[in-house]
């Protein structure tokens, strides 16, 4: 190979390496896009919708008249067939065996012309449900975007507390040198090292949790996905700051009322309202009269004629036309026992509205609480975080100079990883709520 060409060659082939280890670390959006475009869960609803509109077409087609061909065709075979020949001295009359062949043929049409409009309410119905499919697979997108950035949060919360874990195991490790150096001085116990030793053993084994469990959500949300690959998966850490955190906070009534507008369970709870009152008027079209409409032309054809074919069928051509009414009498209350259980499911679907609004307040409410909580919360955590760091840092100068023992110093330390702990919580709890406050009130989850 040319010089001229190796150079592009391997330009491409680290280019297509970085697009690759690019690849494996996702933005919430990213993530959120792949899942709504290949999750198998979302999948099924939209077949689910595509069932539904294809009954939809059916109950359509229904309002037209159906039209049918129909052919008979017989054969005949008579074995004694008897045969009376006439002739001067007289009649005679011989076996013969006769085969004959004969087939008909038609045309028929039938058209409910009316049935209590049941039928035009079939159709209202099945819009309706197309509607309602529709809707679920929104419903199972937000959901499954819900998930995500819960997932995603919790991860970012994993990751901090991992580099937290990171730099205890760091300060309990120069502890440790320092504490080395104080015993051969002579200004520190060797048991007081030994615990120090022990600490550090404690430290990485709470370095290897944090760690474990950031593992183990990075699986979760690659699962999520659908991603069944080798790969090394990871997320894009974005900043942070105080400003998101305590951002001013959307009123919650306002939150709720624009959920109640955009939300896909609500509408859904709406038009499963719609449908049981259609089922009402349907079930009540069992008490109407049925008209339906026939109509047919139909001819035949026999092997024992002297005509042709087409002669015959010429011939035997007939048309025919009909009108049917049925009128109910009595049906054994089943059309009584439609009515009243169709009345029985709307009650239902009243009240499941009102338990769907209800459960809505209720999330909007909880999010909001926990926002504000977290909040206020995140101010004093990260005062304390603060106090506690530099109480530490003293504690730790003091035990150099051996001002200060190892249980004061230990104390210090645990005191300072909690301020953290309780910081790293606050702090993402509030962002996870804001952003969901947010998207209840129709936005895109953002961090």
């Amino acid at each position: 190979m040319k010089t001229g060409h190796l150079v592009p060659a391997l330009s491409l082939l680290l280019l297509a390496s970085n697009g690759a280890s690019a690849q494996k670390q996702w933005t919430l959006q990213q993530c959120i896009d792949y899942a709504l475009e290949h999750n198998i869960s979302l999948e099924q609803k939209r077949l689910s919708g595509w069932q539904s509109m294809e009954d939809e077409k059916q109950s359509r087609a229904a309002l037209f008249p159906s039209i049918s061909f129909n052919t008979n065709q017989n054969v005949s075979y008579r074995p004694y067939a008897q045969q009376t020949i006439t002739l001067e001295s007289g009649t005679m009359t011989t076996n013969s065996n006769t085969t004959t062949y004969n087939g008909s043929y038609g045309i028929n049409a039938n058209w409910t012309v009316w049935n209590g409009n049941k039928n035009n309410l079939t159709v209202k119905r099945n819009k309706l449900a197309v509607e309602s499919a529709e809707l679920e697979v929104a419903q199972q997108a937000n959901t499954i975007q819900e998930q995500i950035a819960q997932l995603y949060v919790q991860i970012l919360y994993e990751n901090e507390a991992v580099r937290v874990n990171e730099e205890i195991v760091k300060a309990s490790q120069l502890q440790v040198d320092r504490a080395r150096t104080m015993v051969e001085v002579g200004s520190l116990a060797v048991v007081d090292q030994k615990q120090l030793e022990a600490q550090v053993a404690q430290d990485e084994y709470s370095l290897a949790q944090a760690k474990s469990q950031l593992a183990n959500y990075k699986l979760k949300l690659k699962q999520l996905l659908e991603l069944h690959d080798d790969e090394p998966f990871d997320i894009i850490v974005p900043s942070v700051d105080d400003s998101k955190i305590l951002t001013p906070l959307p009123d919650q009534t306002s939150v709720y009322n624009a959920a109640l507008e955009s939300r896909p369970e609500i509408k859904a709870g709406k038009i499963d309202v719609k449908s049981a009152d259609i089922a009402v008027k349907s079930a009540r079209s069992g008490y109407s009269p049925t008209i339906s409409l026939t109509a047919g032309i139909g001819t035949s054809n026999s092997s024992g004629s002297d005509q042709s074919f087409g002669k015959q069928v010429k011939t035997n051509l007939s048309n025919s036309i009909g009108l049917t009414l049925s009128m109910p009498i009595f049906d054994n209350l089943t059309t009584r026992t439609n009515i009243r259980k169709a009345k029985l499911a709307q009650i239902s679907s009243e009240l499941q509205l009102k338990d769907t609004e209800k459960k809505l307040y209720s999330t909007v409410e909880d999010y909001y609480l926990n926002a504000t909580n977290s909040q206020q919360q995140y101010v004093y955590a990260k005062k304390n975080e603060e106090s506690m760091k530099e109480s530490y840092g003293l504690v730790s100068e003091q035990f150099s100079l051996g001002l200060k023992n190892i249980v004061e110093l230990t104390t210090g330390k645990n005191n300072l990883l909690q301020a953290q702990q309780q910081l790293l919580q606050t702090k993402y709890t509030a962002l996870l709520n804001i952003a969901m406050l947010r998207f209840y009130e129709g936005e895109t989850i953002k961090l």
